[in-house]
């Protein structure tokens, strides 16, 4: 990726020399590979500069005045805006350049980073944290779940205990009826002394 600095190297104006100094001056002191474009002796770079400009950045006359700053075709912007990225240090940003390490705008990267890297952290801590909220709530209604369960099985059986069983009852019934028929013998036998009594007597 090429930076472009559309600049006028005849013009009268000292205004738009100084400015195109400035940029050039600074990429030159930062080792930022450029290319200078003249616009004053290049008809063809006047018409593309003039072309490529944003509508929102031309001056109202239509006419954009150098330093336009480019990365191949993309547009950077102008002096202004330039300026005021040296300002904020994050000109590599402005210029669409990833900055070298020990940078001032590396710093403020590596800074945002980090902060974004401790949010995600914190969001995923929080989480966690409500993972094991619901694996606990969980727990503690399977357990209650359990007792339920336990209650319900105990039921039957008291219910059962408080019956007698049918196989029971039948014997007890047998039983009874077997003393029945033997108090019934017993009370014929008495019976029959009585009446041998009476008749002897």
């Amino acid at each position: 990726m090429v930076i472009k600095v559309f600049v006028a190297t005849s013009s009268g104006s000292t205004a738009i020399k100084k400015k195109q100094q400035e940029v050039v001056g600074f990429l030159e002191a930062n080792k930022i590979d450029f290319q200078q474009m003249d616009i004053a002796g290049d008809e063809d770079n006047r018409k593309w500069m003039r072309e490529n400009v944003p509508g929102e950045k031309k001056p109202q006359n239509g006419i954009p005045l150098p330093p336009q700053i480019f990365n191949e075709e993309r547009y950077c912007g102008d002096f202004e805006s330039f300026f005021s990225a040296k300002e904020e240090n994050i000109i590599y940003s402005f210029l669409g350049l990833a900055p070298p390490p020990g940078t001032k705008e590396t710093e403020k990267s590596d800074a945002a980073e980090e902060k974004s890297d401790a949010t995600e952290e914190k969001s995923e801590a929080t989480e966690d944290k409500s993972d094991s909220k619901d694996e606990k709530s969980d727990a503690t209604n399977e357990a209650e779940a359990h007792t339920e369960d336990k209650a319900d099985e105990g039921a039957p059986e008291e219910a059962q205990s408080g019956q007698t069983p049918p196989e029971d009852q039948q014997e007890v019934e047998e039983e009874h009826a077997a003393t029945g028929e033997e108090e019934e013998k017993q009370g014929e036998g008495e019976e029959k002394e009585e009446v041998k009594e009476q008749e002897e007597s």
